[in-house]
């Protein structure tokens, strides 16, 4: 403690032995604590004299442990970047981050459990690159500057990691460690948070919740049952002039309904409402939480009134009838701003103008008297809760900046900030660069429609990074793997007493819809070098276990009767990474066969005229490619990265 406020040591000396890792104050050498390689036990300094360190390097704070199967990893950040202050406190940006290993007993472990631990450990490395992470050593960056406030004396003087907000302290479950050992006091509060200042008076910060559900993008959708959702974001806007603060909440989060869009190597797949029997308790749990933390809620619902989207929508719309104390809004933003009609926004606000300004924002003086509080707040999503999102609370924080400089008597009554080209540049550029900030961490892109935000309209450049944009998220959606985050959230716990999560509990499923029969058949025979007809008792090919049957299906129509092959193919090699990368080493495979086969159509129907042969080679190496681009489109789920650590719900 220092006058009575609790310390946190902003530079740390990491010194490694060979049978442990010291971990100590620069400032006050005697505060520090040991991790055992072998281990991971966690000491406190007890002031005996240690030979020499092999290595001994600076750091910047400990974000916390987490053990896997043969070892314990501690994380510290080895680089960072001060980028602006909150609330007059230095605020830091994560630039890198190491895992150092204690797992000696490693070596004693099974073939299986090292397996384990190997792909742990690449998850880990995801982990060390994890972007929008920001500290303070003397400022919660957590909590809103209403909620501060609010609260005691005695709470603000309480160890920084008892007065955050949970829910936005992104490695709250590798902290349990060093709290339990008391070694917490060198330790850093890692927010994830996006603090985006670009002019010294106003700045905004996105608080990112850990507590909902996180992971790969496409496969975190809707709500879980507890009526946590997925991207749920709390984004404060806040004003310092002359000593008078103000902010100004809004938030965003996946549509609160149990619903998911399982990835299946289509642009846009489809999405699907799950009915459960739970479903309004789901959303009434949510709103629940959302009244008793932030007062009345209007719920901003912007996605369209049509195809899969319109399904969603309404069965929100539905839900929400049911509520009596929130007040819901369907704006189609593609309806009405679609085509660069983006001034259309205004349609919406006016639907809510009443509820908005009733709702108002916090506004303290330069004596810290409150002279404004913030009695709601505006919730919006889109399906990501990201472009769409953006667009319309940047219209709404413009909005009650207004009215906030205007309180203040920066501005009169009948001036706006778009009035001032210079300062309303820089305050467009602010959400703009906070809006790319959530679409990384949560897409890993920037966000689309980013030109809306900064500019007012769409610009050619705006276009061309929207379309490389659009297909990095197409990419990432598809193939990349979300495990580490429910790893290092504490969703999943390693534990070596129970089953590999990696190992297959029978085989992989390929459905394939034959067009023609002949065609799939040759083409599987083919890929797996034994004809269909051989698959019968035990398999002749080493290295391969296969399988196949049939059943007949009844169309989800029910205007005809369908078949389906079931295709049960594993590969069993060491080599091989517990599934997916079996499915996926498929996928280049068809790719070349599907651009060959195209390739090869096209230069034998060339000659196919003058010869009877190359025109039946035109229509063999056709079929191959139908077949293939048949099986690849019947079973794009199975080549597609998912979640292997938790299930969807």
């Amino acid at each position: 403690m220092d006058g009575g406020r609790f310390k946190l040591y902003d530079q740390l000396e990491l010194q490694e032995f060979q049978d442990k890792y010291v971990i100590k104050s620069v400032e006050s050498p005697d505060q520090g604590f040991s991790i055992g390689r072998r281990d991971g036990n966690v000491e406190p300094l007890n002031g005996d004299s240690s030979p020499s360190p092999s290595k001994v390097s600076t750091i910047y704070g400990v974000v916390g442990t987490i053990r896997l199967v043969a070892g314990t990893y501690v994380l510290v950040i080895t680089s960072r970047k001060e980028v602006g202050s909150f609330l007059g406190f230095p605020v830091f940006k994560v630039m890198s981050m190491k895992f150092l290993s204690c797992n000696e007993a490693l070596k004693f472990s099974t073939t299986q459990e090292k397996k384990d631990e190997a792909y742990f450990r690449t998850l880990l490395r995801t982990v060390e690159s994890t972007p929008g992470l920001y500290y303070s050593y003397e400022a919660d960056i957590t909590l809103n500057l209403q909620r501060r406030y609010k609260l005691a004396e005695g709470w603000m003087n309480k160890s920084i990691w008892k007065q955050a907000d949970p829910r936005f302290v992104w490695n709250r479950n590798l902290l349990e460690d060093l709290i339990e050992s008391k070694a917490a006091q060198l330790n850093l509060k890692s927010s994830h948070v996006t603090i985006t200042v670009t002019f010294k008076e106003v700045y905004t910060a996105s608080r990112y919740s850990i507590v909902e559900m996180i992971g790969t993008r496409m496969w975190r959708r809707g709500a879980n049952l507890e009526g946590d959702t997925a991207n749920f974001i709390e984004t404060e806007q806040l004003l310092e002039h002359e000593g008078f603060r103000s902010s100004f909440l809004q938030i965003r989060g996946s549509i609160p309904l149990l619903w998911e869009q399982i990835v299946d190597l289509s642009y846009k797949p489809r999405l699907r409402i799950i009915n459960h029997e739970q479903t309004s308790n789901v959303v009434e749990r949510h709103f629940h939480d959302l009244l008793q933390r932030y007062g009345e809620t209007v719920a901003v619902d912007l996605t369209d009134k049509h195809g899969d989207e319109g399904q969603l929508n309404e069965a929100y719309a539905a839900e929400m009838k049911k509520l009596q104390d929130v007040r819901y809004v369907s704006f189609d933003f593609h309806n009405y701003c679609g085509n660069s009609n983006f001034d259309n926004i205004k349609v919406l606000y006016d639907q809510i103008s009443e509820d908005f300004e009733k709702q108002g924002y916090f506004l303290v003086d330069t004596e810290g008297n409150i002279l404004e509080e913030q009695k709601g707040v505006i919730r919006v999503n889109c399906i990501d809760c990201l472009d769409r999102t953006n667009v319309t609370q940047n219209f709404l924080a413009e909005k009650s900046l207004n009215v906030q400089l205007q309180r203040i008597g920066v501005l009169t009554s009948s001036e706006c900030i778009s009035m001032f080209a210079e300062e309303h540049g820089k305050f467009r550029a602010l959400w703009a660069e906070q809006g790319d900030e959530i679409s990384l961490e949560y897409a890993g892109t920037l966000a689309l429609k980013g030109d809306l935000v900064r500019y007012g309209k769409q610009t050619i450049v705006g276009v061309i990074k929207d379309g490389m944009s659009a297909l990095s998220r197409y990419y990432l959606n598809n193939f990349h793997d979300g495990d580490a985050m429910d790893l290092i959230s504490g969703h999943y716990s390693v534990n070596r007493n129970n089953p590999s999560p990696f190992q297959l509990n029978g085989f992989e499923s390929l459905s394939v819809t034959p067009s023609p029969l002949s065609s799939v058949e040759a083409l599987i025979s083919a890929w797996c070098g034994v004809p269909i007809s051989a698959w019968g008792g035990a398999r002749s090919r080493p290295g391969w276990s296969a399988d196949l049957t049939s059943q007949e299906r009844r169309d989800e129509e029910g205007d005809g009767d369908g078949f389906m092959l079931e295709i049960h193919v594993r590969i069993v090699s060491d080599y091989m990474f517990y599934g997916q990368t079996e499915n996926l080493q498929y996928l280049p495979v068809a790719s070349a066969l599907i651009v060959g086969g195209l390739t090869l159509t096209t230069f034998t129907l060339q000659n196919a005229g003058r010869n009877t042969q190359q025109f039946i080679a035109s229509v063999i190496c056709a079929g191959v490619s139908a077949g293939v681009m048949a099986l690849v489109k019947a079973n794009g789920r199975q080549f597609c990265s998912r979640p292997r650590l938790c299930g969807l719900l």
